[in-house]
């Protein structure tokens, strides 16, 4: 069975138009990637949990906020490496200077025996439609584009 996660794209709307926040993955393996490294936060749905609930939590723990507010759903989509991903549209306020996320093991140095702890998020930070679509993980582009559909239909 693939894994599904479940993750939240924040969007606002200020001066210079509509805006969403991405992540940028932490660790050795990212470090130096940008273009095209950054995604929604996200993370994997355990058993039982609703896709909400997994979205709202994996937030919280990559960023250090909670997400509230009404979640809309911007459906599911596979990424490059089969991982389904179900996401949903939430319009908030994040400042990316708060950003405290959590943290994973790792070994590093490669077979080396030692073990560095880094950060699941190293940075965030809020993009217009244009550059998000230049930043974010080819595989999630799509996002951006039911974002943008998903906002037509509510005005």
């Amino acid at each position: 069975m693939p894994i599904t996660s479940a993750g939240i794209l924040m969007y606002r709307h200020n001066d210079g138009g509509l805006q969403v926040l991405l992540a940028h993955p932490g660790g050795p393996f990212w470090q130096r990637r940008d273009d095209g490294a950054w995604m929604l936060p996200k993370g994997e749905r355990v058993p039982g949990e609703a896709a909400e609930e997994t979205a709202r939590r994996e937030f919280e723990e990559e960023l250090g906020a909670p997400a509230t507010g009404e979640l809309h759903s911007l459906g599911r989509l596979r990424q490059r490496g089969g991982k389904w991903v179900e996401a949903f549209a939430l319009e908030g306020r994040f400042d990316p200077a708060a950003l405290h996320s959590n943290l994973f093991e790792l070994e590093w140095p490669p077979h080396s025996g030692r073990r560095a702890s880094f950060a699941e998020i190293d940075r965030v930070a809020w993009f217009t439609l244009a550059q998000a679509r230049e930043k974010i993980l080819p595989s999630q582009v799509e996002l951006l584009d039911r974002l943008e559909s998903h906002l037509s239909r509510g005005r």
